[in-house]
């Protein structure tokens, strides 16, 4: 008897169950194919809305990615020179004393007239030019300033004397104008 018991029990709950569920079945079973096609438009409309969002912001930092390198790129090829023509310099500055020592032989001194010449136009024609400084007012940021001497016929704070060429790449500084300032 026990059995029949539990038996009768179990059914009973089956059978809430099953009428539990009915309603909800019944109230999808009651949906017009209107209704229902408007739900899933609506679903839908979610999903291109949310795949649209996801879309922009991927092409938004696509965008942002080849701005960068490209900026990057655009620097580099700019001022691939830059090492280079700072290791130049030197060179130059030695040209310029040998040039100014006196010799007897003139073919010799043409000779290393013209090889300054090629040289300092090769660095010319990659952006590499001569800070103008001597008669300049001073500017920390092109000049370096060594010494400084009070003169009468001079307004204060100008360069009197170029002590070695500064010169700049472009916009960028490769190495400043060592100056004698007036005070």
């Amino acid at each position: 008897m026990m059995t029949d018991e539990k038996e009768i029990k179990e059914n009973t709950e089956t059978e809430e169950t099953a009428e539990a569920e009915t309603p909800d079945e019944q109230e999808t079973e009651t949906k017009s194919p209107e209704e229902e096609a408007a739900e899933k438009i609506k679903k839908l409309e979610t999903q291109v809305a949310v795949l649209k969002n996801e879309y922009a912001k991927a092409y938004a930092d696509t965008e942002n990615m080849r701005k960068r390198l490209q900026n990057d790129f655009d620097q580099r090829s700019k001022y691939q020179l830059q090492k280079f023509a700072a290791e130049l310099l030197p060179v130059l500055d030695n040209c310029e004393r040998a040039l100014a020592q006196q010799t007897a032989d003139e073919n010799y001194r043409k000779g290393f007239e013209m090889v300054y010449s090629q040289l300092k136009a090769a660095l010319e024609k990659e952006g590499v030019t001569e800070i103008e400084a001597e008669g300049q007012p001073f500017d920390g940021n092109w000049h370096q300033a060594l010494m400084s001497e009070h003169r009468d016929d001079t307004e204060p704070g100008i360069v009197i004397q170029v002590l070695q060429k500064g010169y700049k790449l472009k916009d960028r500084i490769l190495r400043a104008a060592l100056v004698k300032v007036s005070e």
